[in-house]
């Protein structure tokens, strides 16, 4: 997975070198002979030399200027979504969501200014100090297993969350109506983890809501700290009202007693919130419930004071910050309630509140209506998986869903500002504003988009719902630039930024990434909906040029080759440069990188997209573009082409291009540490030995005709356990390759060097699904590698979730267990499809 920052970019094809020469001024090409000028011809020539070179600098910073521009422009072509189509008017049930993935849980509006609410706690009195605050999904907090255990992307959802002695339980469920987006209701219920606990632990909730800009709050202040309710007003919500409702224990109605403190200030930006709460929480309270001894708790200021105030009164426009704390003996459950004026004013007679006894009826007939829909759409049941992959896959796709966010901001970018060979020094300029609906990959870790993540994502969501698919790609496609270009990871916003290493802000605008959108596309096609016909209309001309980008900007030195551009430079800490663009991160390619490179992974992503493009073109009528894309996916199909290009005879597999050798090595060197030594033979142009992910390429797209002499070979690869298989699936790259698991630098542990990837495995899954059933020499051998694969895969992941109640970014070839960030529920959640073999 491609998590770093791209750093190059390749010359142009010829055809942009002409225009470029035009640009400037200069001419295309100079062809025939002249004779020597003198004397008058001579001092005619010089001033025409010096003009041209006047002209020809000229034109270069015009150009570089030109470049940048366009590179911060957003595309000229008709949006994908109509209109305001993250509006309440518009997109009502969709207005509110779970749309922070980074939090354990909150909600906010699909907004660029969005009304934001959410939940932090603390377990009073375990350690001296200020208690452990919890609030962000942080990597190495101790909280955890935590997860959806249902989420329906809509309306409904069921988290479970461990932390220590502690399991709280998250729920929500909205109720449509009125022109705002209608109600929603949150429980938080806290219990002990074990039964039978004798000191029961002292735990603060704090319920907040924020406000991003001019919005109005007003809090009603009972007694002792207690919020009423908090009445509010937005352009976008009309009038509202939070209700905080007294806390009792679960699964009873008779309230419980609860200490209250509050705070209210002006937003000190969204990263900051859970430092302010830490900041504040230095006074000692008295917890008293009666007939029980009163126990000590840290709490806020506990008043209404308008804190920080700006000389307006109003927190100088940056929006309010407004906190409820509540601290009581476990188990207890609190519930808040969000009502909509034009909900509660919309019918005849007023809704009764979405709480208590309603609260509970509601959140079971939507647990009961999300496990029957799951069951028609996947069947696992019917298929005779276990309860207990029943239930994996329905987590792995509550997680996707869960991780769904909503973000609105501008990226920072590097222009490519390479002319005729040489570099332009430009600074980062910032992106437009741009708002984006995406699934993440991992709510600890990779909390925001990720262009290749998001195709494999959206090949789960589609099949529960077409409707959210379409929601994201069209935000993906909205991101577009004058080029055609997408960058390949999308920090939008304060929130987002804050958890981002300033290393990796910068999106280099020569850099690609795999086009997997074009997966969830050709499925649109495959599938009939006249929603997804529509959408895929709108959105053709987008599709279109981010191909057309892809095409030419990664054009490689030979016809029909493609090269990433965008290696790290062959430095002497490295093992070998990482192709951070390809989304392989330190999958080994030439160890000197070159101009020269033939990468075969992308030539099939170029292919894939060329035919999902031109059946598109065909269907929609498009008979220009059909004209245009079917000599090009034509060519790029070809086996001779690619037998060309990328079959290595040495090796028996296909194989990336370039100036290679396999005698490097990392060597310790005081006091450098490790560094990179190259023994004999010397680099040469030669096929790369490094049998792996990439070698299957071809087989993975389903590039390859089912008689091909090329898929046995394949395959014999594929099933060897002394190369690529394992008792948990496909590992990334050959047992027997010189880089296996071997370290990319001092600092820098093997990532894409043997590990199991769901992803690529998935594809291989898919693939040895359609060979399987196609007639061809090797179709029984598919099917057979097609079963023994997937019982591998599943059985993996499933012994691994129920060890560690987390699905994981990788698995080890070794042993199976789970490795990188967790929970990763992002493509991870494609066992779900391998378990219903819906491919």
């Amino acid at each position: 997975m491609a998590r770093g920052e791209r750093r190059r970019r390749g010359a142009p094809a010829d055809g942009a070198r002409t225009a470029e020469r035009a640009a400037r001024g200069g001419p295309a090409r100079r062809e025939g002979r002249g004779g020597r000028p003198r004397g008058a011809a001579a001092g005619a020539a010089l001033a025409v030399v010096v003009l041209s070179l006047a002209l020809g600098l000229s034109g270069c910073w015009l150009l570089a200027w030109h470049r940048a521009r366009r590179a911060v422009t957003l595309h000229s072509a008709p949006p994908a979504l109509p209109p305001d189509s993250s509006s309440p008017a518009v997109a009502p049930d969709l207005f509110w969501g779970t749309y922070r993935p980074h939090v354990y849980f909150g909600m906010k509006t699909r907004s660029p200014q969005p009304l934001l609410t959410g939940l932090m706690w603390a377990q009073q009195g375990t350690t001296p100090g200020t208690p452990k605050l919890r609030h962000t999904c942080e990597q190495g907090d101790g909280v955890g297993p935590y997860g959806w255990e249902f989420h329906d992307g809509l309306s409904f959802g069921r988290q479970h969350i461990q932390d220590g002695a502690l399991r709280l339980t998250t729920e929500f469920v909205k109720r449509p109506g009125g022109q705002h987006g209608g109600n929603w209701s949150w429980r938080v219920t806290v219990e002990p983890q074990a039964s039978g606990t004798s000191a029961l632990p002292l735990v603060s909730l704090f319920f907040y809501v924020v406000t991003d800009g001019k919005e109005v709050l007003v809090p009603e202040v009972g007694a002792k700290g207690q919020l009423k309710f908090i009445s509010g007003h937005t352009s976008e919500l009309g009038d509202f009202r939070f209700t905080l409702m007294p806390p009792t224990s679960p699964g009873d109605t008779a309230p419980k007693y609860g200490s209250y403190n509050v705070f209210w200030s002006s937003n000190p930006g969204l990263p900051l919130l859970t430092e302010m709460v830490k900041s504040r929480l230095n006074n000692w309270f008295q917890h008293r419930p009666p007939e029980a001894s009163p126990e000590r708790y840290l709490g806020l200021p506990g008043s209404l004071k308008w804190e920080d105030r700006g000389p307006s009164g109003q927190g100088q426009g940056q929006g309010q910050f407004l906190i409820q704390q509540v601290t009581l003996k476990v188990p207890f459950s609190v519930e808040l309630v969000f009502e909509s004026g034009s909900a509660q004013a919309g019918g005849s007679q007023a809704l009764e509140q979405l709480a208590g006894s309603l609260l509970t009826q509601a959140l079971e007939s939507h647990a009961e209506a999300f496990r029957e829909r799951f069951e028609k759409t996947f069947r696992l049941k019917e298929k005779g998986l276990s309860p207990e992959e029943q239930a994996l896959g329905q987590v792995a796709l509550s997680g996707l869903l869960g991780g769904i966010g909503y973000f609105y901001g501008q990226g920072l970018v590097l222009p490519d500002m390479e002319v005729e060979g040489s570099k332009q020094k430009v600074d980062p300029v910032l992106f437009p504003p741009v708002p984006l609906f995406t699934a993440v990959p991992s709510r600890s870790f990779f909390p925001r988009g990720f262009l290749w993540d998001e195709g494999f994502h959206q090949l789960v969501i589609q099949r529960w719902d077409p409707r959210l698919t379409r929601e994201a790609i069209g935000h993906w496609l909205g991101l577009l630039n004058a080029d055609g270009w997408i960058g390949r990871e999308q920090v939008l916003g304060d929130e987002a930024r804050a958890r981002v290493p300033s290393e990796f802000l910068v999106q280099r605008t020569a850099h690609a990434n795999p086009p997997t959108l074009l997966l969830p596309v050709a499925h649109m096609l495959e599938g009939g909906d006249p929603a997804d016909y529509a959408f895929l209309r709108r959105a053709f001309p987008r599709l279109r040029a981010w191909f057309s980008w892809l095409h030419q900007s990664q054009a490689g030195p030979v016809p029909l080759s493609y090269r990433w551009r965008g290696r790290d430079p062959a430095l002497p800490t490295l093992l070998n440069p990482k192709t951070l663009p390809s989304g392989l991160d330190d999958y080994p390619r030439a160890s000197h990188p070159s101009s020269t490179e033939r990468h075969l992974d992308l030539r099939c992503w170029v292919a894939l997209g060329a035919r999902v493009l031109m059946r598109l073109a065909e269907q929609l009528g498009e008979a220009e573009a059909a004209a245009e894309l079917g000599p090009l996916a034509a060519s790029l199909e070809a086996e001779e082409s690619l037998d060309e290009l990328h079959w290595a005879p040495e090796l028996g597999v296909f194989a990336d291009f370039g100036n290679h050798t396999k005698a490097v090595q990392l060597k310790p060197r005081p006091p450098q540490g490790l560094v990179r030594v190259v023994g004999r033979p010397n680099p040469r142009l030669q096929y790369v030995d490094a049998l792996g992910y990439v070698s299957l390429f071809p087989f993975l797209l389903r590039l390859l005709d089912p008689n091909s002499s090329r898929l046995g070979p394949l395959l014999d690869v594929l099933a060897d356990s002394r190369q690529l298989w394992s008792p948990f699936g496909l590992r990334s790259l050959a047992a027997t390759s010189p880089f296996y698991s071997q370290r990319n630098s001092e600092h820098d542990p093997p990532y894409w060097r043997g590990a199991v990837w769901l992803n690529v495995n998935y594809l291989a899954l898919g693939a040895l699904h359609y060979y399987g059933h196609l007639k061809g020499p090797y179709q029984a051998r598919a099917a057979k590698l097609h079963r023994e694969l997937r019982t591998n895969l599943v059985s993996n992941v499933r012994r691994q979730y129920q060890a560690t109640g987390f699905l994981w970014e990788q698995y080890s070839d070794q042993d199976g267990r789970g490795m990188g960030c967790r929970p990763f529920q992002g493509w991870t959640s494609l066992v779900l499809l391998a378990m219903a073999e819906d491919y």
